[in-house]
């Protein structure tokens, strides 16, 4: 029996409660979690912004300690370090077959196996196939990627996630270049790596957007050059920043209409306007035809930021072993699990960055 935070169904408040785990079958890994990280699509699935089987066990973001490995696994040991990869590219679907891993109609489909079951016998799913928000956890092997070498345990957990959404939007999806301005909607976990990602590419203008004047400090020490506090003018103040053009680059990690048509327009004519927020189906966009031609923008969704885990894994690793990528810098709270409905709270009031769970 281990501890995890269960969502009993949507809606419902998070359970704290012993699950039964069962021993690891063939290509499956059994993990003894160091940190998970508290992602606002943990509060979508408990919330129904986004569907999974309930109940279930909540967290993607995690790492841990390989305790045991089923038949077949020969990548990792136990004893390994790792990182948990809650979307696995099953490497067969035309999606993969283009080399769009990101997209991989099948990445989900562990979320509707039986994962673990309560003291009185009911099936858990895990919600995006990990299950990271409990003391251990049993995965695919192929949700398993061993942690590169100088990267601490418990903040490799961000890796799973924030940091690979964040990285990806700035290096994929917008690829932005040297002496490029930039524009980051939202400091929260992926905000913030966002942010520092624009540094590490070599923007010249970092303007970090936020409903919060309390997170400025975040914002700057991450690699904002100037910030502004979200309101009807945001646009303009952007613009006004950049010589009245606008940014090469907005990335919006909000998902919220009001926010991504504030990131659209902040663009120059001729930018990139890269949405990596999740909104919920009510949160309407609007554009018209003629401003769609003017403005020649390019407006791109980003999925887990574009990436391949297996690959950028280790290119993140060595920008955190240069110095050049601060994981600790994302997170504002250090928790237990019973702290997870508060930090759901958190990030309901837009407060903080990343809350992350330590076992």
């Amino acid at each position: 029996m281990v501890r995890a935070a269960v969502l009993p169904a949507v809606g419902a408040p998070l359970e704290i409660t012993d699950i039964q785990l069962p021993d690891p079958g063939p290509g499956q890994v059994r993990v003894r979690l160091a940190a998970a990280g508290v992602c606002h699509s943990d509060l979508s699935l408990s919330n129904g912004t986004m569907r999974v089987p309930v109940p279930a066990v909540l967290g993607h973001e995690g790492a841990g300690t390989v305790v045991a490995v089923g038949e077949g696994v020969t990548h990792v040991s136990p004893g390994d370090g790792v990182v948990l990869n809650w979307a696995p590219a099953c490497g067969s679907c035309p999606a993969c077959a283009r080399g769009e891993v990101w997209l991989c109609a099948n990445a989900l489909n562990g979320a509707a196996d039986v994962h673990a079951r309560t003291a009185d016998g009911t099936e858990l799913h895990p919600g995006l196939n990990v299950a990271a928000f409990a003391e251990e956890t049993v995965v695919a092997a192929s949700c398993v990627l061993p942690l590169p070498a100088g990267v601490p345990l418990t903040d490799a957990a961000l890796l799973g996630c924030a940091v690979l959404t964040g990285y990806g939007a700035v290096h994929h999806s917008a690829q932005v270049r040297p002496g490029e301005s930039v524009a980051v909607f939202g400091v929260g976990g992926v905000g913030l790596a966002t942010l520092q990602s624009a540094r590490i590419a070599g923007a010249s203008t970092i303007v970090a957007v936020d409903v919060s004047p309390e997170k400025e400090e975040l914002a700057r020490a991450a690699g904002a050059t100037h910030y502004v506090v979200a309101s009807e003018d945001t646009a303009r103040e952007i613009r006004a920043l950049t010589g009245k053009e606008g940014v090469d680059v907005a990335v919006e990690c909000v998902g919220r209409a009001v926010s991504i048509r504030a990131a659209w327009d902040s663009t120059r004519r001729g930018g990139r306007t890269t949405v990596v927020g999740i909104g919920g189906k009510d949160q309407q966009v609007t554009f018209n035809a003629l401003e769609i031609f003017h403005w020649g923008r390019t407006l791109s969704g980003c999925v887990y930021g574009n990436c391949d885990p297996a690959a950028d894994l280790p290119v993140l690793a060595e920008h955190v072993r240069a110095g050049r990528l601060d994981l600790s810098a994302l997170v504002t709270e250090r928790i237990a699990l019973d702290g997870i409905p508060a930090a759901f709270e958190n990030m309901l009031a837009g407060k903080g960055g990343r809350a992350l769970v330590v076992f």
